[in-house]
């Protein structure tokens, strides 16, 4: 069996990837010069947006969720007031500065319009960034990876995790690493004698040896800026979920090297049926590390962080009406959460509509009235200075955009 044999057989060619290691995978493509950056973190699980931004100023919150309503702001383990209507689950107390700089912003009633509560279609829709359309074949991330000035380099963008995700998958260059302490481990091509080999058999000129090549230049890229961090991190205990140890890891690497300018990672866990706990349990525990990690992002970025946005978002809301295991079930709208520089912060964003029984989608849950892909076309024409033309390519029937929505400061 020949190279280009062996390598279809194990299924790289489809995804336009090689292997770079265990845990790394790279494409084709040459060097960059970025500034504006951009970080997704997807939750998946369908976090419960009610109880992150709390609407403490509508009775009916309070009604629905007996047992599981975050308290009000002044009361016992309460909610921090944002606006005098909002409040912030206690748990992500660690925002609160970021908040009074005006570099943290949300998005109420914000989602997909599809209306499934199939976590995995509706991740795939928020990946792809074409809703009610399963036969997308790549991710939106990748296709703004193809719209963006200059030549891409495999570590152009960046994801941390087991696999490569939806989101960036596609034709063009892509780089995925380990998360937790896998991310500097030593992979099998790091052995000299079987790199060496490796080095041997791809040393053409031909498509799939500078495939590899670039790979393996990508993979170096990234081992060496992560080694003296990871030396750090290894002197302190990250938290349960390893957020705020992998957020410093990425903030290293896109502040350190200015070719790197979109990164992704996902965070699970939260998909709250039973026992969610209000101010403290299964929510909090999780909200806190996040809340943590996306400080230490915006620490570890240093000066970077003014030309950075960070986007939170979850493939779907809760439930209005907590359930009978004092939990919530799968939802509609939810929260998107706005981090960096130019992010028009210090304020709750988004169309309102109240909880009341008639305002509810479906009777049940609350309902989208803001487009995730209005958010982030507005980041990326804003923020990366992307035209109209290219908007249309990364979000193909991208709904008409509502004027009177400012993520990002002109």
């Amino acid at each position: 069996m020949d190279r280009r044999s062996f390598i279809k057989t194990m299924g790289l060619t489809g995804a336009g990837l090689l292997p770079v290691g265990q845990s790394a995978w790279a494409s084709l493509s040459p060097d960059p010069q970025t500034k504006q950056k951009l970080i997704v973190v997807l939750l998946r699980g369908a976090v419960d947006g009610l109880n992150v931004v709390v609407p403490y100023g509508d009775a009916n919150y309070y009604r629905l969720r007996p047992s599981i309503a975050i308290p009000k702001p002044g009361q016992e383990d309460g909610a921090i007031d944002l606006d005098g209507y909002f409040g912030l689950h206690p748990a992500l107390a660690s925002l609160q500065p970021l908040w009074q700089a005006n570099k943290l912003a949300f998005v109420q009633a914000a989602g997909s319009p599809d209306p499934t509560r199939s976590h995995f279609d509706a991740q795939d829709f928020m990946e792809s960034g074409t809703p009610g359309q399963k036969s997308t074949p790549d991710g939106w991330m990748n296709r703004l990876l193809g719209t963006l000035p200059g030549i891409t380099t495999p570590t152009r963008g960046i994801s941390m995790g087991p696999v490569m995700p939806r989101i960036l998958s596609g034709s063009m260059a892509a780089t995925n690493i380990a998360s937790g302490k896998g991310a500097g481990r030593p992979t099998v091509l790091d052995r000299p004698v079987i790199g060496e080999a490796f080095a041997r058999l791809y040393q053409g000129k031909d498509e799939m040896s500078r495939a590899y090549q670039e790979g393996q230049q990508a993979h170096q890229e990234v081992m060496s800026s992560l080694e003296e961090e990871m030396r750090a991190a290894d002197n302190g205990a990250p938290s349960a979920n390893g957020f705020p140890s992998d957020a410093s890891h990425m903030a290293a690497l896109m502040r350190n090297d200015p070719r790197v300018q979109l990164a992704f990672v996902a965070l699970g866990g939260w998909d709250t049926h039973a026992n969610e706990g209000t101010a403290k349990g299964q929510l909090a525990n999780h909200l806190a590390p996040l809340g943590q990690g996306l400080v230490s992002l915006a620490h570890g970025l240093g000066p970077v962080f003014d030309d950075t946005t960070i986007v939170v978002m979850s493939e779907f809301g809760r439930t209005v009406r907590q359930n009978g295991n004092n939990g919530t079930d799968h939802g509609h709208g939810n929260v998107m959460w706005l981090l960096g520089g130019r992010v028009a912060g210090g304020k709750v964003h988004g169309e309102w509509p109240g909880l009341n029984e008639n305002q509810l989608y479906e009777g049940r849950d609350l309902p989208v009235t803001t487009d995730f892909r209005t958010v982030l076309a507005q980041v990326a024409e804003r923020h990366l200075k992307l035209s109209d033309a290219k908007l249309a390519r990364i979000f193909p029937a991208l709904p008409a955009r509502n004027g009177s929505l400012r993520v990002i400061q002109d």
